[in-house]
């Protein structure tokens, strides 16, 4: 690996008219006691692995643009300074076909006004695929609330803490190296542990990329080696893939708050059934996770 200089890369990223910044501090926020994230006004500071190594990524918001830095426990990895720039605009959802989907069903009778009241709605992304995946697999069947607890203490039993203080989620490696029995000490089930280390096995081997988000490899090609790993079903492979890797595409039937606001959404007596809201949702394809985010934001695009 070609090292350079350890100082701390720098760059501005121009926002588009009417970005919703408030979306991505939100989602950020999730953790109360900002184990990993910061989150102030208008800056995020977040713990991370940059090439296995204890990094914070900050980001500070203006109202044209995201001034952002990287420090990282170490040299700066040559070629760090143009993947911080793709992965900064991918967790904001600058890669993200927002301005076709609102062209696209504006006239919907549905979902047009929904679309109108929140224009410009993007899904934040986390930094890295495998990120998506471990948040996404922490939060089967389980609240939200919930679900950030067990986060935390799975950062504590294997991250990191960079020098900042904050602590740094943890990569594939990391996980790799952690035992089942500090995994489920955090909080996580026998099948969940079990998952996360099949998962961080294979992403160590160089068989399934989910650390990098330039990967070449295609989203639905990732979902296929994901769907075959027990204790991943589609709604942890379509959440993985829409906040890991911005794939608007995936089809978020059987999450418990899309089929609620859909039957808020459409006025019936009954929640949709699982088969009832694939088949709804069937039609929006390209953009199926698009028009899921905008039934979560019907409530709150913050939690989920």
């Amino acid at each position: 690996m070609n090292l350079s200089d350890p100082s701390p890369i720098r760059t501005t990223i121009p926002l588009p008219a009417g970005f919703r910044a408030n979306d991505v501090l939100a989602f950020h926020r999730r953790d109360s006691e900002q184990l990993a994230e910061q989150v102030t006004e208008q800056r995020i500071r977040k713990g991370l692995f940059w090439d296995g190594v204890p990094a914070c990524l900050t980001l500070v918001f203006a109202s044209a643009s995201a001034a952002v830095e990287l420090a990282v426990d170490g040299p700066m990895p040559q070629g760090s300074s143009a993947r911080l720039e793709q992965m900064v605009r991918r967790m904001l959802g600058l890669t993200q076909p927002v301005e076709a989907f609102e062209v696209a069903l504006a006239d919907h009778p549905q979902l047009g006004p929904v679309i109108a009241r929140n224009r410009g709605l993007r899904v934040p992304q986390t930094a890295t695929p495998f990120e998506a995946l471990t948040w996404a697999v922490t939060g089967q069947q389980i609240s939200v609330s919930a679900a950030v607890s067990v986060r935390r203490r799975f950062i504590l039993a294997a991250g990191a803490a960079h020098s900042s203080g904050l602590w740094c989620v943890p990569d594939a490696r990391r996980v790799a190296q952690t035992g089942a029995a500090a995994l489920q000490g955090a909080g996580l089930s026998r099948t969940k542990a079990a998952t996360l280390r099949a998962v961080s096995e294979e992403v160590v081997a160089g068989r399934l990329a989910l650390e990098d988000p330039l990967a070449d490899t295609s989203a639905e090609a990732i979902g296929e080696q994901l769907n075959a790993v027990k204790g991943i079903g589609p709604w942890t492979v379509s959440y993985a893939l829409m906040r890991g890797f911005g794939w608007m595409d995936g089809s978020l039937h059987g999450d418990v708050a899309v089929r609620r606001n859909l039957q808020a959404l459409l006025e019936t007596p009954e929640k949709p059934t699982e088969a009832e809201t694939r088949a709804w949702l069937e039609p929006f394809s390209p953009w199926r996770a698009l028009v899921a985010a905008h039934l979560w934001g019907l409530q709150s695009t913050a939690g989920y």
